[in-house]
């Protein structure tokens, strides 16, 4: 444990590498003036611990490095405390492409005020177009040239349908050509009371579980090992890798089993007033022990921390038991749109 213990009533350090991934609160050496110490602290998330020194990233601002020896006060810290607050004034157009950006496509081409995105066929989200507003084309044109796009990278022509938001006849057009539909909820609820799920009755499972979550800046090998979208592919898990990682202030969530491995996992995009939660997945034999909510919980704290007050995240509509989950966090239906697939020629 770097810088050890002090002497009866005075600052120590008690927190060492198996810390990394909690909120911590660490003062250290920062400078000597005058033959008199200048020490400095900082509370955020542990993110690094190694040969190099500690890092902690602070609710604003660039994260904080410093060697290990200059460490002279650490300890751990409760999560953030999300104020109250209502949900952002947020309408279903800007919340969509609010998660455009959670959720960044490998490629992406404007057409007029849609956008095209492709990556590798991973997830629906990341290689369908957001039709949002005018193409710029007459709409039969609009959709050949989507058409074509897709099929030079092998890949099927989705649509993200939103209504209200894309164009009145889209529907009809793509009707016309035979689409198939899915519907996707987007649900929203205030982090503050998120925050707090996992936090409830000493004793309960998720007030237990949410001392063991970890944060992290980057999805490792452990973490990925859970995340159940990832394939043999090659192409496609670099293009998971690429856009999981996308996004304005991308968290990581997990929690270590005994052996090390994850049973649980999770993401969180900070955009402004909004956070996305999404790639939460629970090991078989770990599920109804409230590591979901634990993991959750701990992300809305982070994200309250850096400014947000709402959050959202996007289910399949046939998805009932991540509903019921969501229904239990507080989280209500905003709006629905659907991916529309036209048939391969």
């Amino acid at each position: 444990m770097a810088g050890g213990g002090t002497a009866a009533g005075r600052p120590e350090v008690r927190i060492d590498r198996s810390d990394v991934g909690r909120r911590v609160s660490a003062r250290r050496l920062a400078e000597v003036v005058d033959d008199r110490p200048v020490f400095r602290d900082v509370i955020g998330v542990l993110t690094s611990w190694d040969d190099d020194g500690l890092t902690v990233a602070p609710r604003g601002g660039a994260p904080v490095t410093f060697p290990e020896n200059v460490l002279v006060a650490g300890k751990t810290v409760p999560l953030f405390p999300a104020r109250r607050a209502p949900l952002p004034a947020t309408g279903p157009v800007e919340l969509q492409r609010i998660a455009a950006r959670g959720w960044p496509a490998v490629e992406q081409r404007r057409l007029g005020d849609w956008t095209l995105r492709a990556s590798a066929g991973f997830t629906r989200r990341a290689n369908s177009v957001q039709a949002l507003g005018d193409p710029g084309l007459p709409l039969p044109q609009a959709l050949e040239t989507v058409r074509g796009w897709y099929a030079e990278r092998g890949l099927p022509a989705w649509f993200e349908v939103t209504t209200p938001g894309s164009p009145d006849d889209l529907t009809a057009e793509l009707d016309r050509l035979g689409a198939a539909y899915s519907p996707t909820l987007v649900r929203t609820a205030p982090l503050a009371a998120l925050a707090r799920a996992g936090q409830g009755r000493p004793g309960a499972p998720a007030a237990e579980a949410w001392r063991r979550v970890r944060l992290s800046r980057t999805a490792g090998p452990d973490w990925m090992s859970l995340y159940r979208r990832v394939t043999g592919d090659p192409a496609v898990e670099a293009a998971a890798r690429q856009v999981l990682h996308g996004g304005p202030s991308v968290w990581f969530a997990d929690v270590p089993g005994p052996g090390g491995a994850p049973l649980a996992i999770g993401r969180c995009v900070i955009d402004g007033d909004w956070a996305c939660f999404g790639a939460v997945e629970v090991a078989p034999q770990a599920r109804r022990a409230g590591l979901a909510t634990a993991l959750m919980a701990v992300l809305a704290a982070r994200a309250a921390e850096e400014g947000a007050t709402g959050g959202y995240l996007q289910v399949e509509a046939e998805n009932s038991g991540a509903i019921t989950l969501y229904d239990g966090l507080g989280f209500t239906t905003s709006h629905t749109y659907h991916y529309a697939r036209l048939p391969q020629r």
